[in-house]
């Protein structure tokens, strides 16, 4: 009996920074984000509600978060990479964006709302994500 509680408790032990390090690696962000423009103020839209944790445990991080060169193209986002807060480009401040997703709210409907329609359309509803 001793020998099998000794045993049980080596095994816990060695096991236990392995499963700690799978569970710390998943958490890559807070569960839900509260996305509201603060740059573009003039006619703040309502906050919107975005489940990341759901997302991230479905899609990989590259699906939805990039960077940008220095000619302000498009860099795909890779492992380790600083995530700025989509506003910090995506605002009216900034010039040579084009239209579709020169603003925080345009950027997330053209990213948010797209596939949506492409993958679920009973999500692209405007009321899913911003909440009464």
């Amino acid at each position: 009996m001793k020998k099998l509680i000794v045993g049980g408790a080596l095994l816990a032990m060695c096991c236990t920074p392995c499963l700690l390090t799978t569970a710390l690696a998943q958490d890559k962000g807070p569960t839900d984000i509260v996305l509201q423009s603060t740059i573009d103020p003039a006619k703040p839209p309502k906050p919107s509600v975005f489940p990341h944790g759901a997302h991230q445990s479905r899609l990989e991080c590259k699906t939805c978060h990039h960077s940008k060169s220095a000619e302000g193209k498009r860099i795909s986002y890779a492992e380790g990479q600083k995530i700025e807060k989509c506003e910090t480009c995506h605002n009216t401040k900034v010039t040579g964006m084009p239209e579709k997703i020169n603003t925080f709210k345009k950027a997330a409907h053209a990213m948010c709302q797209d596939c949506h329609k492409k993958n679920k359309t009973e999500l692209a509803k405007c009321s899913v994500c911003h909440k009464k």
